[in-house]
Order: structure tokens, then C-alpha cells, then sequence
């Protein structure tokens, strides 16, 4: 038995919950997992794992057992990435997950460049809005808007992203422009946003010298998905609220007009996020490092 797949292959079933998801995201047939795992469990004749018809849990051995051996598959891989120059020269498959429309305004365009500096890294893009499970999902890095919820997880953050007030000339001219963010609240259209995962319904939110105000009552389109939201604003389905970054070419051929500018909305910080048991990943730590150069030579993206 080669004791360092076995091992890898336990860690990958006690990630993902299931042998079945563990051999997709191995590429092994599930056969091939549940022979490994139990190879492990008669060379250390103990039970790793409990198993269901569903999903697998990790017993009081097992749970040891798997934290000792992320440790040191971590250990292995660094060891053999010194010998190899692997730092120099990263190499493998990388997942990496982004949101929708930072992959079409950033990361997209600029990824040849990572890739002419870093030509034996594969690159698996997910692009989506909603929330990855990076350990289930077998996901080596994604990033993300928003304060973290889940602190096991490694953040760094990048950039922070600011927000724009805005509508299409031709709603303003229908419509009127207000003056103040309580006028969108009779007489005006709004587009807002609702999360794909809790379904939550995002207001407006304009801030000044400590005042709130959140305008969500007349929303007359809402939309989960960040690229459609724009476009609904630019179509002329409302006023709303996009970051800069969204809005800088629009702005530029005067598609839309920037509205309330005095009652700005809190800026959003942005993360590259990595499971910890993958810090020492040289693959890992280039797209990191790449993606956080990228976002901060961008000049709508103030940090802080």
C-alpha cells in the first residue's frame, strides 16, 4: 500500500463527507477510495471513519488522526516543492472560485498574464456569486466580498470596494433625479439585490454623519446575480447601486449618471480566502500573491 495515498485519500473522505465525493474530486473510482481507507485502518487497526448510507463521519481516532496527517502531508509537499524548485516554478491544478463579476472585469482579462508568469499551473475557474464550501468542494482559493464568517479559513485582504448611486439618463428624465435618498421612497423605481444562498433582500444604504438610511419597500426588480443586476440599472429598470469598478465604463459613455454622491454606502473589503491546511502550497501562494498585485494597481480599488 502506498501509505502517502492512502493518506491523502482519507483526508480528501474526511473533507468532503462522502467516498463519492472524494473520488470525483480525486479522479479515482470510489472502489479505489474505500480500498485505501480501509488499508489505513487495518495497518493501524483502528476505525478511521463511521460510515452511513449518506455520509461518512470521523471518529475520536480518526479526527487524530487526520489532524496529524494534514500536518504532515503539508510537511511532505513542501519538502519535495524545496527539491524540485517547485517554488520557483510552480506547478499543478489550481481551483480557484470568484465572483461573477470580478471574473469578467479582473480577473479574466489579466489571467494570461498569470498564466505566461506561471505556465505550469492549470487553472480550474468557478465564477459565481453564491457562498463555496472551499474543504467540501475540494476549492484551493477563492475570493470574496465581505466580512468572513467562518474564521478557520486564511484571509487576506486585497482591496476594498467602493459603491455608486446610480440610474440611466432616460429614467432620470422620466423620473426626475432626487436630491435626497428619503425621495426614493414615493415616485421613484430602485433594483436590488438578494443573496442566491439566504435569499436575503439587500436595501439601499446611504450613510452620513452617522445617519442611516435603507430604501427597500418599493424595490421594483430584484436580482441575485451581480453581472444581471448592472445590466437591469443600465437597461433603465431603476436606480441602484453598484461598485465603481461596475460602473467606470458606463459612467464613461453615459449610460448612467452618478446620483447622491454626499450619501455614500460603506466600502466593501475584498479577500482572497485559502483553507489553512493549504498555506504552504506554492501554487496557491502565486495565485495569492498575483491576485492581490492585480487588485492593487487598480485604481478603483482603494485599499484599507
Amino acid at each position: 500500500m502506498d501509505q502517502i495515498q492512502a493518506m491523502r485519500t482519507f483526508a480528501r473522505v474526511v473533507e468532503a463527507g462522502t467516498f463519492t465525493h472524494a473520488a470525483d474530486s480525486l479522479q479515482l473510482p470510489k472502489a479505489t477510495v474505500t480500498k485505501h481507507v480501509q488499508a489505513l485502518e487495518e495497518r493501524l487497526r483502528v476505525k478511521l471513519l463511521n460510515r452511513t448510507t449518506r455520509r461518512v463521519t470521523v471518529t475520536t481516532d480518526g479526527a487524530a488522526y487526520y489532524d496529524r496527517a494534514v500536518r504532515l502531508l503539508a510537511d511532505f509537499d513542501d519538502m519535495e516543492a524545496s527539491m524540485t524548485q517547485a517554488r520557483a516554478t510552480p506547478r499543478g491544478r489550481l481551483r480557484v472560485d470568484v465572483g461573477t463579476s470580478v471574473a469578467r472585469l479582473l480577473i479574466i482579462p489579466q489571467l494570461a498574464d498569470f498564466q505566461q508568469r506561471y505556465p505550469e499551473i492549470q487553472i480550474d475557474l468557478g465564477v459565481t456569486d453564491r457562498t463555496i464550501d472551499l474543504i467540501g468542494d475540494n476549492v484551493d482559493c477563492v475570493i470574496r466580498g465581505g466580512e468572513l464568517s467562518d474564521q478557520s479559513l486564511v484571509a487576506r485582504r486585497i482591496a476594498n470596494l467602493e459603491f455608486i448611486t446610480v440610474a440611466t439618463p432616460d429614467y432620470l428624465a422620466r423620473h426626475g433625479t432626487p436630491a435626497h435618498p428619503l425621495e426614493l421612497e414615493s415616485g421613484h423605481r430602485i433594483v436590488t439585490y438578494f443573496s442566491p444562498v439566504s435569499q436575503r433582500r439587500y436595501p439601499l444604504e446611504f450613510h452620513r454623519d452617522g445617519e442611516v438610511i435603507e430604501v427597500a419597500n418599493n424595490a421594483h426588480l430584484t436580482v441575485n446575480e451581480s453581472n444581471a443586476y448592472v445590466l437591469s440599472v443600465v437597461a433603465g429598470q431603476g436606480i441602484g447601486q453598484i461598485t465603481t469598478l461596475q460602473a467606470q465604463q458606463h459612467l464613461e459613455r453615459g449610460e448612467l449618471v452618478a446620483l447622491l454622491p454626499d450619501w455614500p454606502q460603506p466600502p466593501l473589503p475584498v479577500y482572497v480566502v485559502y483553507p489553512p491546511n493549504r498555506h504552504l502550497s506554492a501554487k496557491v501562494r502565486a495565485f495569492v500573491d498575483w491576485a492581490a498585485e492585480l487588485f492593487a494597481r487598480h485604481p478603483l480599488l482603494q485599499r484599507g
